[in-house]
């Protein structure tokens, strides 16, 4: 364990034992019994691991242990299709490696199918080789020492040889070890704390932040939670996260940047939308730096005019998105926007030709 004046770091792992009660089993051996009159809770998420046959039985990677590598793979298979195997995947290409990314549905299956084509059209132009809709059935190693994954696609089975297999298909929080229920912590259907707008868990005086309670598994995120618990704690009250808006961004090469309702999303709400596209290829700024893969989107209320969210695929995506939240978080129709003055030559100028396709 570390001192400092007001702060207290102790190493172990902890279990309730009772309402603001925790236990410590010591790092270094022992039992520490700790009692406060607020508890945080802030543990996180970890890879998930799926019930695959073979699974156990071989040195499979994940997103931390992928990062540990004294070389660079010979064939990487990735099992997922999300943000972190898509970051990854594109990295360790651009490192050298061979790269198969499978998943059992699509490319970046939250975001829309057009998003999912264009990502897909990208790492493929790089080399990439992509495996969509295929079940993963089995795992086993190779004589030679590497992996051999066995995938259903197509109604056929088909076997994907690679030296090493990452596996990224989510991640689940880190409860299990807790005993929430000794201290009156309820826990969803899937192991996420049960919290309020407060971040107040089903426990009096026991708070819980960040990826722990289901909410986008994002560092932004927990910061906010941050934010909130200390002003309702600190700051007189009033803290909140009804209504606040979460971007996100996966940082392939180009980004994408997200934020709000996808075009699925605010036709499965029943809203009345119109929908603004407009190619990289039609950028300012993306033909005066050469990369002009991917596109701008927006999806607006047809009735008031608003912006409902937003999908920037193309490069600083997660910096022209802000801009498209910001207008989001002050209530700015899609009209503001296009009629803006924005400097010249930015990407976040071509918002003006965006909103200008409706």
């Amino acid at each position: 364990m570390q001192r400092h004046e007001t702060l207290e770091l102790v190493m172990g792992t902890a279990r309730f034992t009772g309402p603001r009660s925790v236990e410590v089993a010591l790092n270094e051996g022992g039992v520490r019994r700790l009692t406060a009159e607020h508890v945080f809770i802030n543990v996180g998420a970890r890879n998930r691991i799926p019930d695959l046959p073979g699974l156990d039985a071989i040195d499979h990677l994940d997103s931390t242990t992928l990062m540990e590598l004294g070389e660079v793979p010979e064939h990487l298979i990735i099992l997922g299709g999300g943000f972190i195997g898509l970051e990854f995947g594109q990295m360790f290409r651009r490192f050298g490696a061979d790269v198969t990314i499978v998943d059992s549905s699509r490319l970046a299956a939250r975001e829309d199918p057009d998003i999912s084509e264009a990502i897909e059209e990208i790492f493929r132009g790089e080399g990439i080789d992509v495996v969509t809709e295929a079940v993963a059935r089995s795992v086993a190693s190779t004589p030679a020492g590497g992996v051999v994954l066995s995938v259903r696609l197509d109604g056929q089975d088909r076997l994907i040889r690679g030296s090493h297999l990452m596996v990224a298909v989510g991640v689940v929080p880190n409860t299990d070890l807790l005993d929430l229920a000794s201290a009156g912590i309820a826990e969803d259907d899937r192991a996420n704390i049960v919290v309020n707008d407060r971040c107040e868990t089903t426990a009096e005086g026991v708070w819980a932040l960040g990826d722990v309670t289901g909410a986008p598994p994002f560092t932004h995120t927990s910061y906010d939670d941050y934010r909130i618990i200390r002003q309702n704690l600190l700051g007189g009250g009033g803290g909140s996260w009804a209504g606040r808006i979460i971007p996100y961004a996966m940082f392939t090469d180009p980004q994408l940047g997200r934020v709000g309702m996808s075009e699925r999303e605010a036709q499965g709400a029943g809203r009345n939308i119109r929908v603004a596209k407009l190619p990289m290829s039609r950028v300012a700024r993306a033909m005066e730096t050469d990369e002009t893969r991917g596109f701008m989107k927006a999806v607006v209320d047809a009735d008031t005019g608003a912006i409902l969210g937003a999908a920037v695929l193309g490069v600083e995506g997660g910096e022209v998105v802000t801009v498209l939240q910001m207008a989001m978080m002050g209530g700015l129709p899609w009209t503001t926007l296009r009629d803006a003055v924005i400097a010249h030559p930015t990407f976040s100028e071509s918002l003006n030709n965006l909103f200008m396709t409706l």
